[in-house]
C-alpha cells in the first residue's frame, strides 16, 4: 500500500514538494495506511515494531525525501506521546495523529544542542497554577501550518522560579493555533522546501498542563533518545537507494565511463544492506539503558550519513550534464542528503557525542 501510495500519489507530485509545495494530502494517505502505527504499541495490537516505520519512510524518502522528513517528524511526535505518562493526549491525540488525521512535529533540534553543550535552549516559562507561560523563539521547525488546530509540535523549556533562576527542563506538546505564538517563514532553503518549515515566536503564551509530556525530562529523554535518532536512518536509507536507482539508470548509457567513478551503485547497495541490518537489530531493544547501546545507535545514524555524503557525490558525477539540470532527480538527491549530513544530530553532532562517550 506504502508503494501504491508513492506511485499514484506523491510522484506526481514530488517537483511540486521539492519547490516548495506543502501538503498534508500524502501523509494523511500514509497514515490510513498504517505507516505511523508500527512502533506504536498501544495503536499497533501491542507490538512495537520500530523498524517496520523506518522501512515505510525509506520507501516514501526514496522518491521524495521532503515527504520522508515530515513521517519522520510525525512518527517521533508520535513517539513521543507513546513514551509519556499524560494519558489525555494517549486519547484524545495520539490516535488521530497514527491515523493521519492530525499532524506532528518535533522542535528538538535547538534542546539537543543544549544537552550536547552547543547551544543555550531558546524556550523559557513561568509556572502558574494551571499552565506555563512561554517565552522565546525557535527556529526552523517542519511540517507545521500557520495557526492550524491539527497541527502540534513538541519542544522543551526551561521553567523559572519566581527570583528568575532556572528550576528544571520539561517537555509538551504544543498546538501550532496557541494564543501567543506567532509562526515566521523567515527564509528559502535550498532543498527541503515543501515541508513547512516556520520560525516559532512565543510572547507570553500560555499553554495548558494538559500538554505536559514529562516533568522532569531527564528520565523521559533517556526512554525516548534511540528512537528519536533510529528512526531518522529511514530518510538516510531512502534517499542512499534512490541515489543507487538513479546510478543505475544513468549507467543504462553511461557504463563504460562510469566505471571509472568511486562509490558504485554496486558498492553503495551492498553497504547499505550492511547498514539496514545493523539498525535492524538496534530496533529490537529501542529500550536498551546504558552508553554502549546508545553509542552503537548514534554510529549506525552516522554511518546513514556518511553513506548519504558518499551517494550525493557520485550520483551527480554518474549523471554528469543532466544531473545539472534544473529539477534533475540526481540533484534533488544530492540536496537531499545533505539534509541527512547537517539535520539534528548532524555529521559534528554525532562525532562530538561519540568522542564523549568513548571518553567517559
Amino acid at each position: 500500500m506504502i508503494k501504491q501510495i508513492v506511485e499514484k500519489d506523491l510522484k506526481p507530485m514530488t517537483v511540486a514538494i521539492d519547490h516548495g509545495t506543502y501538503t498534508t494530502e500524502i501523509l494523511g494517505k500514509l497514515g490510513q495506511a498504517g505507516a505511523f502505527r508500527h512502533h506504536i504499541a498501544s495503536q499497533n495490537n501491542g507490538e512495537l515494531n520500530l523498524f517496520g516505520t523506518i522501512a515505510d519512510m525509506a520507501t516514501v524518502s526514496e522518491e521524495c525525501m521532503s515527504t520522508g522528513f515530515m513521517m519522520w517528524a510525525q512518527s517521533v511526535c508520535t513517539w513521543y506521546i507513546e513514551n509519556s505518562e499524560n494519558q489525555w493526549l494517549k486519547t484524545e491525540i495520539l490516535p488521530d495523529m497514527v491515523e493521519g488525521k492530525l499532524f506532528g512535529a518535533t522542535a528538538l533540534s535547538n534542546p539537543m544542542k543544549y544537552f550536547a553543550g552547543i547551544e543555550e535552549l531558546k524556550l523559557s516559562a513561568v509556572e502558574v497554577e494551571d499552565g506555563y507561560i512561554i517565552n522565546g523563539t525557535l527556529p526552523w521547525v517542519s511540517n507545521l501550518l500557520e495557526n492550524s488546530s491539527k497541527h502540534f509540535f513538541s519542544s522543551i523549556f526551561t521553567i523559572h522560579n519566581k527570583e528568575g533562576k532556572a528550576d528544571r527542563d520539561v517537555m509538551a506538546l504544543i498546538p501550532c493555533d496557541l494564543e501567543g505564538l506567532t509562526m515566521k517563514q523567515m527564509v528559502e532553503f535550498v532543498g527541503m522546501e515543501g515541508t513547512g518549515t516556520y520560525a516559532l515566536i512565543f510572547d507570553n503564551a500560555f499553554l495548558p498542563k494538559k500538554y505536559l509530556l514529562a516533568d522532569p525530562v531527564g528520565p523521559y529523554l533517556q526512554r525516548i533518545k534511540a528512537g528519536f535518532i533510529l528512526l531518522q536512518t529511514g530518510m538516510a536509507a531512502g534517499v542512499i537507494q534512490g541515489s543507487i536507482n538513479e546510478m543505475n539508470k544513468a549507467n543504462l548509457t553511461l557504463s563504460d565511463i562510469n566505471e571509472f567513478l568511486d562509490d558504485s551503485p554496486e558498492e553503495l547497495e551492498e553497504e547499505l544492506e550492511d547498514a539496514i541490518e545493523l539498525i535492524q537489530a538496534l530496533c529490537e531493544e529501542p529500550y536498551t539503558q546504558g552508553a554502549e547501546y546508545i553509542k552503537s545507535v548514534l554510529e549506525a545514524r552516522l554511518l546513514g550519513a556518511e553513506i548519504c555524503k558518499r551517494a550525493a557525490d557520485s550520483v551527480m558525477q554518474h549523471s554528469g550534464a543532466k544531473g545539472y539540470i534544473l529539477d534533475a532527480v540526481a540533484h534533488r538527491k544530492q540536496r537531499e542528503a545533505y539534509f541527512v549530513i547537517i539535520v539534528t544530530p548532524s555529521i559534528k553532532h554525532l562525532r562530538k557525542e561519540i568522542d564523549r562517550l568513548e571518553a567517559a
